[in-house]
């Protein structure tokens, strides 16, 4: 499933202080091998400027990344969408607006245990709601909205001794986002190696 680059551009043009489109960012710091080591869940707006900007570009560099080779569209098989489903709880994470610690804990838990790198490293999830600006027929959006967009963006991140976040290095959008619409059954994943293949086959 190919992911259209002018769709996530318009993401990202809400992924800044002027704009910014995320209400809530939580997060699990996790050792080497996968285990829960701290975890933290705010309101987005109560981050200092400082954190907003750090955070903010945590966050767009998996909708900013190169399309269809570090971030590809992939679709939830039926199989994979019933009770007690990775698609399941990322539903309910998105339901919740990241608003119940016992999922986060789950979804931390989920990839710890299938991602174990070898060294520390932070799972950052933000929940993001874009009101999707109608287009006329010349393209030039209009005021009215056709959807709201509720989506989720984790990123995978190397830490330091600090919990001070290093470059992104895997992650996804769900729902994935296609034709400014949102998708239920796809998921955009990201890995800045360009194997997001590797990444949807280990976590997916």
């Amino acid at each position: 499933m190919r992911v259209n680059r002018e769709d996530m551009l318009e993401l990202t043009r809400r992924m800044t202080i002027a704009r910014n489109c995320f209400g809530r960012i939580a997060g699990g710091y996790m050792d080497g091998e996968g285990y829960v080591d701290g975890t933290f869940n705010t309101h987005f707006q109560k981050l200092s400027g400082a954190d907003k900007t750090k955070n903010l570009r945590i966050a767009k560099a998996v909708p900013f990344s190169e399309t269809n080779r570090q971030l590809k569209g992939f679709r939830f098989r039926p199989e994979g969408q019933g009770p007690g489903s990775v698609w399941q709880l990322l539903m309910a994470l998105r339901e919740c607006e990241l608003k119940n610690d016992a999922l986060l804990l789950s979804l931390y838990e989920y990839i710890g245990e299938r991602y174990q790198p070898g060294f520390p490293y932070g799972i950052y999830v933000f929940h993001g709601n874009y009101d999707i600006p109608l287009k006329g027929s010349d393209k030039v959006q209009q005021r009215e909205s056709e959807e709201i967009y509720s989506f989720l963006v984790c990123a995978i991140c190397p830490v330091d001794g600090d919990y001070e976040a290093g470059e992104p290095q895997q992650g996804f959008l769900f729902p994935a986002f296609s034709d400014r619409a949102g998708d239920i059954d796809g998921i955009d994943v990201f890995s800045a190696d360009g194997n997001p293949e590797a990444l949807m086959a280990l976590l997916f």
